[in-house]
């Protein structure tokens, strides 16, 4: 019997397609690790009976990334990221173990289904899946097919089962087109982004932002914010007047009319029309026009349409309505979310999706009436040839979906509904009056057959005052003639509907990209999202985009970006070699990276303007090794150290606060050490400014505080206060947090474990001798007599916080509240005291010797 391995792109995918495919008679086991499960059942293959292996993938399986040396900012010239710096395939999440596990399952395995997303992205992970499995697999015999990639659009049993009986193949050529999308993003991206950040981060205190990116989607989208900007800046409100006349053809009601020429300049020729105007007692009936008109049903919903209303209406960003989109599709209510088509192909069951909406009690009547009378035929739109618009696959309440996953399906299935009624009919009446030589006109609709403005209310004729009954020659008495003083306004700063328009206009990111693009500017604090989802742009932002106008406007124009993404495209059909448009582009951006080099002073004078030097920002924290002056501390992101009279700048870690240790000195370069904290739940540990930034040992990497430090004789450092190896992670150390009395504490330097011990002690120290059992340091503890829980009323007990009976009750276990998942504490090899195996009762043993303080000393000194 054969064993096929089918992989979706996520767990749930794979929990949904093998329950359609096996019709629930199938078993479940998780994968090693942890993240995906695999179902098999045994069925039929091509006609033959095999075995089924379905599981999936999380996303991506690899993600691009420069190799080793190039990953750093200080030892590399940004210009050599463009062609020198070689790259590499990573996996994208090492904790996953996704190449492993994909190996394990598909080892053996005769042939493989892909049943990934069906868009570029997809195919792309495709190849990722392949790469990984078939070194493992069986080999085929003689020409036979091995690999096979299904289509589908929906999670609905009819279109799994489709799926899988018209078996395709992957698309290497889309495949290509994301690989060169990746890394001339990734090239491009970074080789500006460091040469930027570095340059302003050296000269600016306050651009609170910690990191000054550019992308080549990124600020042509912040260049459109930054262009309203500019516009609504520039704008002068001039005065303009209009003439208003309101006619009594009843007694009751009057009539407002509106003037021809709309509105005049000039207050004077207003006055004069005015005058001649008011000479005329009566109105004149020049002319009635009735016309029916039609209000056109809506194009079948793609993806920018629906980011579009629901930031406009449901008031969501892209992003998060991308995010539930997705849910909703994964959970089979929805078709794929991600689509560029407005067309129904000809054999789309549009009755069937209607009629799964047949008991839903907000449409129920508008449905069976549309079933009843027969259903139009969709408006003919755009067919892109990727997946069906955004349809409605099964019916589905307020309280299964709740809240945001709720309100967007409503509107999905508010939407597919219109597309299929009738489009909105009313009967327009003109009526066009003279009074004087001046004509004036008022318009009156009344709706004649509502078609799908039932369905979808907000798109309804509003209702107007009825208009009298008239005819050409009629007179009416003139009630009253105004002259009204207006003034033009400025545009309004740009909403993030209007951006999506603009975005997919330019050619600007593709339908799965545009949120991420402006989700990117609000996190680098470029825009700023107002009420009514406006994006209003930073001051930072502007700066940006002037600098970039002033010395190469195409870096922020959407005009060489949609040249690129044509290039892409081109690769997609197989049009364009993937080589040629990868070596062309980047030569392109090669030559703008060192004009804007050499060109950076334009910017800089922007910056000037709107930023203060970092010698003037901040204040006086701790004194400088070097000078032994005040440091600066600055607080605005990324905060930072500087000192004005070295000029030098010490980075921090950041999310946390930052204040003195007590005055006290690091023995090597006599920097005042500082104290990092993420808050009383969380850890702590001092720092020197000059170590952190330039690691005084070769064990140590930059990034690193006193508790990874391996000076054997610092009361600070890892030697002096290390404790034994965490409980939780391989590689970090329980060090203790001497700052932490009365609430005493020890960190790992490497995870967010935190461990609460010896509360209300009054000394905790961490003693030169080991557990003879764990060998981890052990600990003296001190308490005072009336709060002593030692037995027998003893102040003072030395023993191992792993291993001591009295000890255990003092002992409790927690994860530190850290504020930001970004936080780090720095790698590197454990050295010193702390490279015993402090465990848990129960945990491991066969320790490793620590290493002694001869061989920390030998270190040091070399």
């Amino acid at each position: 019997m054969r064993t096929v391995l089918m992989v979706a792109e996520k767990p749930s995918l794979a929990q949904s397609i093998a329950k359609i495919l096996s019709r629930g008679n199938m078993s479940s086991r998780k994968g090693l690790n942890g993240a995906c499960s695999v179902h098999e059942y045994t069925g039929s293959f091509l006609g033959q009976s095999a075995h089924f292996k379905m599981t999936s993938v999380c996303g991506h399986v690899m993600t691009l990334d420069f190799i080793g040396k190039y990953n750093s900012w200080d030892k590399v010239d940004p210009a050599e990221l463009f062609s020198k710096a070689p790259t590499e395939k990573k996996e994208a999440n090492p904790k996953l173990t996704m190449v492993k596990f994909l190996q394990v399952e598909g080892r053996g395995c005769d042939c493989i289904v892909l049943w990934l997303d069906c868009d570029k992205e997809g195919e792309n992970i495709c190849f990722e899946v392949l790469d990984a499995v078939l070194p493992v697999m069986n080999k085929p015999r003689g020409t036979e097919r091995t690999i096979y990639r299904a289509k589908f659009s929906s999670i609905t049993d009819t279109d799994i089962c489709n799926a899988m009986n018209h078996l395709g193949e992957p698309n290497r050529n889309e495949a290509l087109s994301v690989d060169a999308r990746q890394e001339l993003d990734l090239r491009i991206g970074c080789a500006f982004t460091r040469f930027q950040t570095k340059y302003f981060q050296g000269k600016y205190g306050n651009l609170d932002s910690s990191l000054i990116s550019f992308g080549p989607c990124q600020t042509p989208t912040l260049g459109f914010c930054v262009e309203r900007h500019d516009k609504i800046q520039s704008f002068k409100p001039e005065t303009y007047w209009v003439l208003q006349a309101k006619v009594n053809p009843e007694k009751e009601n009057s009539l407002t009319l509106d003037w021809d020429r709309v509105r005049v300049f000039d207050r004077e020729v207003a006055q004069m029309f005015l005058n001649i105007t008011k000479m005329a007692k009566e109105a004149k009936v020049e002319s009635v026009s009735k016309k029916e008109k039609v209000k056109q049903r809506p194009l079948a919903l793609n993806t920018v349409e629906m980011l579009r209303v629901a930031s406009a209406a449901l008031g969501m960003g892209p992003q998060h309505a991308m995010q539930i989109a997705e849910r909703l599709y994964t959970q089979g209510y929805i078709s794929y979310p991600r689509t560029e088509t407005t067309h129904y192909p000809e054999n789309f069951d549009l009755k069937g999706c209607l009629r799964q909406q047949a008991n839903n009690p907000y449409w129920a009547e508008t449905v069976k009436a549309l079933l009843s009378e027969g259903i139009n035929r969709p408006r003919k739109g755009h067919d892109a040839g990727d997946h069906p618009p955004i349809t409605p696959m099964r019916a589905a309440t307020e309280a299964e979906l709740g809240g945001d996953g709720w309100r967007l399906y409503e509107y999905i299935t508010r939407h597919f509904i219109a597309t299929v009624s009738a489009d909105c009919k009313y009967l327009q009446t003109t009526i066009s009056f003279s009074i004087g030589p001046e004509r004036f006109t008022c318009v009156g609709k009344v709706v004649t057959s509502p078609g799908f403005t039932e369905i979808m209310p907000w798109h309804s004729i509003p209702l107007e005052e009825s208009l009298p009954h008239c005819e050409k020659g009629d007179l009416f008495p003139v009630g009253e003639i105004k002259l009204l003083e207006k003034q033009t306004s400025p545009p309004d700063y740009l909403t993030e509907a209007e951006l999506i328009t603009l975005m997919e206009k330019h050619g600007i990111g593709t339908d799965a990209s545009i949120p991420v693009h402006i989700n990117n500017i609000c996190q680098r604090n470029y825009v700023t999202v107002e009420s009514g989802r406006r994006l209003k742009p930073t001051n930072l932002g502007i700066v940006l985009v002037h600098g970039y106008y002033k010395i190469d406007a195409e870096l922020v124009l959407p005009t060489i970006r949609s040249a690129v993404e044509k290039q892409l495209n081109l690769i997609a059909l197989g049009k364009a070699n993937y080589h040629q448009v990868l070596e062309h582009t980047l030569d392109i951006f090669k030559r703008k990276f060192h004009y804007f080099v050499d060109s950076i002073a334009g910017m800089d004078e922007l910056m000037e303007v709107s930023f203060s030097p970092l010698a003037a920002t901040g204040k006086p924290l701790s004194r400088c090794g070097k000078c032994h002056r005040f440091m600066k501390y600055i607080q605005a992101k990324p905060s930072r150290l500087h000192c004005s009279h070295c000029d030098d700048t010490y980075s921090l870690p950041q999310n946390g606060t930052i204040k003195l240790y007590k005055e006290l000195r690091c023995p090597l370069d006599d920097f005042e050490l500082v104290l990092w904290s993420s808050g009383s739940r969380g850890k702590s540990y001092p720092l020197c400014p000059y170590c952190y930034n330039h690691p005084p040992f070769r064990d140590m990497k930059k990034g690193m505080g006193c508790n990874e430090c391996t000076h054997p004789t610092c009361q600070h450092s890892l030697s002096m206060l290390g404790i034994g190896q965490c409980v939780e992670c391989e590689n970090g150390v329980l060090v203790l947090d001497s700052t932490s009395g009365p609430k005493w504490k020890m960190a790992c330097n490497k995870c967010n474990v935190v461990v609460h011990f010896f509360e209300n002690a009054h000394k905790v120290r961490v003693s030169p001798e080991t557990c003879d059992l764990c060998e981890a340091a052990l600990v003296d503890v001190d308490f005072n007599k009336a709060k002593s829980p030692l037995p027998g009323d003893e102040t003072q007990h030395s023993g191992c916080v792993f291993c001591d009976p009295v000890f255990q009750d003092l002992v409790e276990l927690k994860h530190a509240a850290m504020r930001h998942p970004m936080h780090r504490g720095g790698q590197g090899k454990r050295q010193g005291r702390g490279r015993g195996k402090g465990r848990r009762p129960g945990g491991r043993l066969n320790p490793k010797k620590p290493k002694d303080k001869m061989a920390a000393l030998a270190a040091y000194f070399v």
